[in-house]
């Protein structure tokens, strides 16, 4: 049996959306301690899944190895639809535990696009394989244009810069009780749509931005410096999406991040994705201060919802065979 446990991602936004710019995307994101997805696998005769977004991955991934089957179970499992990651690492997590079944060694990045992962942001992928905060180098606007290439016929994005994130940084996660942020064919309609008429000139502010401040501060551990970033970032994004999302960020974000923003212990505030997840860094000191904030939002502008506080992940999954 193997067994794989991996926590989710935030995606903080893309460094390019317009055509007039060389290389479009460029995800920036980090892995998270929590929420977590715990899958197991066992070799079998046949497929047989507990988790139906799971059957889909596993039924590809036995007939990519070619092996007659197995047996999965998801033990735990990563909020869906919520910005946080969950079919990349649900798909990667599924691809290592039956290869491990069968005693074999795989490489996710070479894989993922098999199974339909990575076609935009490399994130995903980067995060399971090595955590960290992670900037990926995005694709060739030629390659991509306004939709991405066929299922599989891409490669990832190669991390341009990863770094390690300090223990004692903390995320509040504060999940509304909401519909589910854009996957699938949802998604590609709206993509495509921003990069259509995106604003080139967010994206020469994007590269400012990441070039001077964040990258500085994710290599020092600046958290003020990082989270004001991060937040700008976000901001920025938006702008680009606000037709799509219904304004900068998707409601009820918006207003849950200026009460987080408000907060003397937030280093920034953002919306991860899609959202609905919104994010708030701040101190391991503080983090209890700032969920209880998390939480008096979430009650004042949303329908309630869940809080979680999250650790930076800074290696990638765990893999157990025995």
């Amino acid at each position: 049996m193997t067994r794989v446990t991996v926590g989710g991602r935030l995606h903080v936004g893309f460094q390019n959306l317009s055509l007039a710019h060389n290389r479009l995307y460029g995800g920036v994101g980090l892995a998270l301690a929590e929420p977590r997805l715990v899958l197991r696998a066992e070799r079998a005769e046949r497929v047989d899944c507990d988790d139906e977004a799971a059957s889909q991955y596993v039924e590809r991934v036995v007939d990519s190895l070619d092996v007659p089957g197995a047996t999965v179970r998801v033990d735990e499992r990563l909020p869906r639809h919520a910005g946080l990651g969950s079919g990349t690492q649900l798909a990667l997590a599924t691809l290592a535990a039956v290869a491990g079944a069968y005693d074999r060694d795989v490489d996710p990045r070479e894989l993922a696009p098999a199974l339909g992962r990575g076609g935009r942001s490399g994130i995903g992928v980067a995060t399971f394989e090595r955590g960290g905060f992670v900037v990926d180098g995005g694709h060739p606007t030629e390659r991509f244009t306004t939709a991405p290439p066929a299922e599989g016929e891409w490669t990832v994005p190669p991390v341009v810069a990863r770094h390690a994130l300090p223990d004692d940084w903390r995320f509040v996660l504060a999940i509304p009780d909401a519909g589910p942020g854009r996957s699938g064919d949802e998604e590609d309609e709206s993509m495509r749509s921003v990069v259509e008429r995106a604003d080139p000139g967010i994206a020469e502010e994007i590269a400012q931005l990441v070039t001077q401040h964040l990258l500085p501060a994710a290599a020092t551990g600046d958290r003020a410096g990082f989270g004001s970033a991060i937040a700008r970032l976000g901001r920025l994004n938006g702008a680009w999406y606000a037709d799509e999302q219904g304004g900068v960020y998707r409601p009820p974000a918006g207003a849950i991040i200026d009460r987080l923003a408000d907060e003397p212990a937030v280093a920034g505030a953002g919306q991860s994705s899609w959202g609905p997840t919104v994010y708030a860094l701040t101190g391991a000191d503080y983090a209890d201060d700032v969920a209880a904030a998390a939480r008096d939002a979430l009650d004042a502008v949303a329908d309630g919802g869940r809080v979680t506080v999250a650790r930076p992940r800074n290696e990638g999954a765990r893999i157990e065979r025995s």
